[in-house]
């Protein structure tokens, strides 16, 4: 071993003082907020098939709009299952530690570059879809509105609308600062090379 390949591993191997140690090893403290998710994330699964075991049993006496409900229903479930799993593997990650999953065949291929940026871009377009179908559904169940049969008022199909709008734009607002953090960094990186 060289003097040279020699020094980055003492570095590595180096103790830190203990108030940094302390520091650094909170990162831990996430890791029951974690195995709660993942228990969230079970019921979930408990409430997706409770809710095809409902449309199955009702496939005969519902109409197609309640077909169509309780599909869109159940791809919400999926929906919000994906962002927890987007959130415990991604977070765990980035936050806690490294999964080691390299050459794993059921590595998720965009963990690979996963970090903080991408997760909250990550995030903002599966609240953007999860918002999406709850709309849908909201639109669907708004066609009884004039025939004062729906559940929802015009002022609730508005404020849904105006609330799935500003997600939309929440989510173009961290892309836009995203790139232009990244390209400064570039800019810097660009200049120091020179």
């Amino acid at each position: 071993m060289s003097v040279m390949s020699a020094a980055p591993a003492r570095a590595k191997r180096r103790s830190l003082r203990p108030v940094p140690m302390l520091i650094f090893g909170s990162r831990w403290l996430q890791v029951p907020l974690y195995v709660g998710l993942i228990i969230a994330q079970g019921i979930y699964v408990l409430l997706f098939l409770k809710e095809l075991w409902h449309l199955f049993a009702h496939s005969f006496d519902f109409s197609e709009q309640q077909i169509m409900l309780a599909v869109l229903g159940l791809i919400d479930v999926v929906m919000i299952s994906n962002l927890l799993v987007m959130v415990i593997v991604g977070g765990y990650e980035t936050f806690v530690s490294r999964l080691n999953l390299q050459g794993h065949p059921d590595e998720p291929e965009w963990l690979s570059h996963v970090n903080a940026s991408v997760l909250k871009i990550k995030l903002a377009m599966a609240i953007i879809g999860i918002s999406s179908i709850h709309l849908l559904r909201t639109f669907i169940e708004a066609g009884a509105l004039m025939s004062g049969r729906s559940n929802f008022t015009e002022t609730g199909v508005m404020w849904q609308t105006i609330i799935h709008c500003v997600f939309i734009l929440s989510a173009i607002g961290i892309a836009i600062v995203d790139k232009l953090s990244n390209d400064s960094i570039e800019g810097t990186r660009q200049q120091a090379a020179h």
